[in-house]
């Protein structure tokens, strides 16, 4: 079965209406798929890295609280994602064998997790701040959260793209979508271990209390925090647990991301 993404990118190589629609139903039902599956994960890791501790900040109770809300949330959030993803990527028009794939690869995810991240921010976190400060606090929490996922997704995508193309050209076919899950898990869990840090500064950014240092939104001055209180331990607080669920989450959300992609291309195929 043809799963890779550029190949699929050439079904539907006019960006067709099926093709926009694959795209963009695909991403939604992945990313509600891992949102339910590892929701109870993503707890516990921001419980890990919280200024509290873990147990008083909640340790493994109610680790499953917020996941119908979290699932609703994630639909169309991947779902914006992807379709900006395929679509940057088919607008740069590059051979496959260029060394320009990866920089095209890395446009694609950062202008999908802009577009994504409009949805992504929370909007509690964004009420509160909004309701003791200045409405400018909106923008400093949408920036910090593109400040940790670009660069996630700058490593994973790349990558994952990469370790497809690879494994295409060892076996001489396109890649399955188990496959393309196990390229994902890989990435997903890579990139999370090089961005540990970051996301440890946007947790204690979003957990800070209104009108402390770190809760004015400063990466910089967070990573920084950390370091002195904490040293590399406190960078990379949550590590395992993290790598552990966004590896399984890229083996999920890709995966499935893939296959549903394909099963729509098929379908719309098959119409009349």
């Amino acid at each position: 079965m043809r799963t890779s993404t550029d190949s699929l990118g050439g079904v539907c190589g006019a960006m067709d209406r099926p093709g926009f629609t694959a795209s963009l139903v695909a991403g939604g039902v992945a990313g509600v798929a891992v949102d339910l599956i590892l929701f109870p994960l993503d707890t516990i890791k921001t419980r890990l890295q919280s200024p509290q501790g873990f147990n008083k900040a909640g340790g493994f109770r109610g680790i499953y609280a917020g996941v119908p809300s979290a699932a609703i949330g994630s639909f169309p959030n991947a779902a914006a994602f992807f379709i900006t993803y395929e679509y940057v990527k088919w607008l740069w028009h590059t051979d496959s064998s260029s060394y320009l794939m990866p920089v095209k690869h890395m446009l694609a995810a950062s202008a999908g997790e802009v577009v994504a991240c409009l949805i992504r921010v929370p909007s509690e976190v964004v009420k509160q701040r909004a309701q003791v400060s200045a409405s400018s606090r909106t923008f400093h929490i949408f920036s910090n959260i593109l400040y940790t996922e670009i660069p996630f997704s700058l490593v994973q995508f790349p990558l994952w793209e990469s370790l497809k193309a690879l494994w295409s050209w060892r076996q001489d076919h396109v890649v399955d979508c188990w496959q393309s899950a196990v390229c994902g898990a890989f990435a997903g869990g890579f990139a999370a271990a090089v961005t540990t840090p970051l996301d440890v500064a946007k947790t204690r950014i979003m957990l800070a209390k209104a009108g402390s240092s770190t809760a004015s939104g400063n990466v910089l001055s967070a990573l920084h925090g950390v370091w002195r209180t904490q040293g590399l331990s406190g960078l990379f607080a949550g590590v395992f647990p993290r790598m552990a669920a966004i590896s399984l989450g890229g083996f999920i959300f890709l995966g499935a991301y893939e296959q549903t992609r394909s099963l729509l291309l098929e379908l719309g195929r098959e119409r009349p």
